[in-house]
């Protein structure tokens, strides 16, 4: 009988010890949880400044207006340099804006995904050339004026960047943008 009485107050003791630890592990999980969807509520929440979406969105239009020339060239290039050339700015530009979008994904930035209207028309009038006129044409635009203005609106956007993913990015495009311009002056001299 006193087995019984013990054995007895001793399943009550574990039945209660059990329900506390299920009840402080559900309240642990439901603390955790909020705690999670408060979090990516923080980092989905917290939006690029104005100016560092702009220079991300400028980013990706360098990169995307200078791979849609560069595949104009490398099928109407006649100089074998000028494809050259070209075939380079769709590796080095293609590879700059998949990290462009990589990071404007996580910002929750929504990109162009075309050329921009001045860059269409350019394309219209590469695609009217041919031979060494086209050569001549697509250098000077796509390889010359167009990087000036890249390398000009890099160096002014990371002076403001707030955004250290965004800031890295203008930082890594700065120097191959500098080496694709001295590139093409080399060439067009």
């Amino acid at each position: 009988m006193q087995k019984s009485k013990t054995l007895k107050g001793l399943l009550a003791a574990s039945v209660v010890a059990a329900l506390f630890s299920t009840v402080s592990v559900q309240a642990q999980t439901q603390t955790n949880a909020a705690q999670g969807d408060a979090a990516g509520q923080t980092a989905s929440s917290a939006r690029l400044s104005s100016g560092d979406e702009k220079a991300l969105k400028d980013m990706a239009q360098a990169n995307i207006n200078e791979v849609a020339a560069a595949k104009i060239a490398l099928s109407k290039a006649e100089s074998s340099d000028v494809k050259a050339f070209a075939q380079k700015m769709v590796d080095d530009h293609g590879a700059a804006l998949t990290k462009v979008q990589t990071v404007a994904q996580q910002k929750g930035v929504t990109l162009p995904t075309e050329p921009d209207a001045q860059h269409k028309a350019m394309a219209a009038q590469l695609e009217k050339q041919s031979g060494d006129a086209f050569d001549k044409m697509y250098m000077e635009n796509a390889g010359t004026k167009d990087h000036q203005m890249v390398l000009s609106k890099l160096q002014s956007d990371a002076k403001n960047i707030k955004d250290a993913d965004v800031k890295a990015l203008a930082d890594a495009h700065t120097p191959v943008v500098e080496q694709h311009l001295k590139m093409a002056q080399e060439m067009n001299k």
